[in-house]
């Protein structure tokens, strides 16, 4: 049986902030059938119009499809959503799919793992790399990790989501540990830029005309976008909040020490991100880190 003969063409999704609206918009435009919730149901209202049908619970949504993904901001809220009496682990039936794409901590994705092979489901990590403008683009890279057949299954509905997968294991957690890897090295070179800015302003010298230099040498698509964002100062609306870059960087904190791995360059990113979040940067994009380092210099 090849995939497209696997696919399954209908889809729970549940949470519909900036990453969650336009993955399910993506789905339904690639003709799935979507049924969604969101803790707030206000923000299913687009989707709603474009055919998408809203459920009261997450275990209804669950029990309509047996295959769930879940985009939800932290390990709390992933929580309330799976494990809760209305949660997804009672209305997902044997064989069940959970796909979770959030940035969660190693431990509850291992828990999740546990719990759902408890009662025969799966549980895929599909952690999304990508700002906003590429989920809508759906050029997200996605990192795979979890049972080989329930990845297998899961694989064309991710395909229409992103332009790279990458498979790292048969284990959830794993994609978690990358995608943790990942984001504290986007943290750390935020870090680094907003350092390097500064010093170079101070100078004297435009910050653009640095990035000018800085992107040349490295030719990277993270460091001009970060870059642009912070000499431009657009960290309204924000593409990743702060305080989900703290929460990020506590999670590769935690990670590191689980297996005394040294991370001693977290523990400063971390001190500067709560800073600027004391200093009520919270809800701005995490580029904003140059504006904790002004405070501090």
């Amino acid at each position: 049986m090849n995939n497209k003969e696997m696919q399954p063409m209908k889809v729970s999704f549940i949470g519909l902030g900036n990453m969650g609206l336009p993955m399910a918009q993506n789905l339904l435009k690639a003709g799935y059938e979507v049924v969604i919730f969101n803790r707030t149901p206000e923000k299913a209202e687009p989707l709603i119009k474009q055919g998408a049908r809203y459920v009261q619970t997450p275990l209804e949504a669950a029990k309509e499809s047996n295959l769930v993904i879940t985009m939800l901001s932290d390990d709390a809220a992933l929580r309330e959503i799976v494990e809760g009496p209305n949660g997804v682990l009672n209305g997902l039936s044997e064989n069940g799919i959970h796909v979770s794409a959030s940035t969660i901590s190693v431990d509850l994705a291992r828990k999740l793992s546990a719990l759902h092979a408890e009662r025969h489901q799966h549980f895929v990590s599909a952690t999304v790399m990508g700002r906003p403008d590429a989920a809508k683009a759906a050029t997200l890279r996605i990192i795979l990790a979890g049972p080989e057949h329930a990845r297998q299954r899961v694989l064309p509905m991710l395909t229409v989501l992103s332009q790279e997968i990458f498979e790292i294991g048969d284990h959830g957690e794993e994609g978690n540990i990358v995608k943790i890897g990942v984001n504290f090295l986007i943290a750390s070179m935020l870090e680094s830029l907003s350092e390097a800015q500064l010093m170079v302003e101070k100078h004297g010298i435009k910050p653009s005309r640095y990035m000018d230099v800085v992107n040349a040498l490295f030719q990277s698509p993270v460091y001009q976008n970060y870059g642009a964002i912070m000499t431009e100062q657009r960290f309204e609306p924000a593409g990743f909040k702060m305080k989900l870059g703290l929460k990020d960087v506590a999670l590769a904190i935690e990670a590191a020490k689980s297996v005394q791995a040294p991370l001693p360059l977290g523990q400063l990113i971390h001190q500067h991100l709560s800073e600027g979040i004391t200093h009520g940067y919270g809800e701005l994009d995490w580029a904003a880190l140059i504006r904790c380092l002004e405070h501090s210099s």
